[in-house]
């Protein structure tokens, strides 16, 4: 690709960001759809606790499955299968191939994802038994990804959706673009991503509601003379306020005592403006230990103070992950383990293979 292309992709990848980036500030929080379209099946993904990752990995096509920048020509004849156990019977899961044809630029990567919320007894009004019902959601996708150059790469993503609860049905089509840079070493990467670029199609009951939009960067980089690499990830840069604030357990205003108004600490301004950067970070480190061990971690500060308990004299490991991998030459497993909250932490199983 000559310089000329080369400008003319990264000037349209800077338009399209910044009007995605406008598109994505009126939206509200909370007045969205599809959550599946925000839960990645990958092990290694969900061990490091991130959306998305950033890393120059020909191998592991579970990497182009959320970041479409990052597929290339390695994964060509690669297949990957993923599934996660959630709660009650709950779960989702992804397979996916990468294919490169002849004489088309760029590499593509096709997949089938699965979002099943289980099986539900269902009552009338008077409450009379009517039978079991499911709720689902399922989505294709097709992926291409693009080196501009050594260092530059783009990707798209296209993914039709539909959503199957009980009687009613939703489609919808969403898109995800992302541009990705490597340093010549390869052990440095940074992706941008603007994610669940879309709309409903058909709506439940009449009411269009919006997609998950995102935008999102992230970050890795591997040490020259040891075998960690470290990741940073920043979710939804269009939106500074993530914190909830219930009001059921707002904070006193007053002194129950003496009924004096209760003064702020002089601290507090700062450690709310950590709290809410603290809000939008991700952060993961993997080990590779020899040619085929990889252990991995990752925390994610959101998550924890969303699903902090009340009795703060149980230990909260919400947001917390870990996992581990395995790798030879043909085929790859990954195992993670994920905590969401006291309660509960979903497995993560992703097993890729080339034929």
């Amino acid at each position: 690709m000559n310089d000329g292309m080369r400008r003319c992709a990264a000037i349209w990848l800077t338009v399209g960001m910044m009007l995605i980036t406008g598109i994505g500030r009126a939206q509200v929080a909370g007045m969205n759809t599809l959550s599946m379209l925000q839960m990645s099946s990958s092990a290694r993904t969900a061990a490091l606790g991130m959306p998305y990752l950033s890393l120059y990995d020909p191998q592991d096509l579970q990497l182009g499955i959320d970041n479409a920048s990052l597929v290339c020509e390695g994964y060509h004849r690669r297949m990957a299968v993923d599934y996660v156990g959630l709660f009650g019977g709950a779960g989702f899961g992804t397979v996916a191939m990468g294919y490169k044809f002849d004489k088309v630029p760029g590499t593509f990567l096709f997949g089938a994802h699965f979002n099943s919320y289980g099986t539900f007894k269902g009552y009338d009004e008077q409450g009379v038994y009517q039978g079991d019902f499911f709720a689902a959601d399922y989505a294709l996708s097709a992926a291409w990804g693009l080196p501009v150059d050594s260092n530059f790469a783009l990707g798209v993503q296209l993914m039709p959706i539909l959503s199957q609860y009980e009687s009613y049905t939703a489609v919808a089509l969403s898109a995800n673009v992302a541009a990705t840079y490597f340093s010549d070493s390869r052990r440095f990467a940074a992706t941008l991503s603007a994610r669940n670029i879309g709309a409903q199609l058909v709506t439940f009951d009449r009411t269009t509601e919006r997609l998950p939009f995102s935008l999102s960067a992230e970050v890795s980089y591997k040490l020259s003379n040891a075998p960690f690499t470290f990741f940073l990830g920043l979710e939804e840069l269009t939106r500074w306020q993530m914190a909830y604030n219930d009001n059921l357990s707002a904070r006193p205003t007053r002194d129950p005592y003496t009924g004096e108004p209760l003064k702020d600490p002089w601290y507090s301004g700062v450690t709310d403006v950590l709290d809410e950067v603290g809000r939008h970070c991700a952060v993961g480190v993997e080990a590779r230990l020899g040619k085929a061990l990889f252990l991995r971690t990752g925390y994610r500060y959101r998550q924890n103070a969303e699903m902090a308990a009340n009795d703060r004299t149980n230990m909260n490991l919400s947001g917390f992950s870990y996992g581990m991998g395995l790798r030879t030459k043909r085929f790859e497993f990954s195992y993670a383990r994920r905590n969401y909250h006291l309660g509960q932490a979903p497995n993560y199983l992703s097993l890729s293979f080339k034929w």
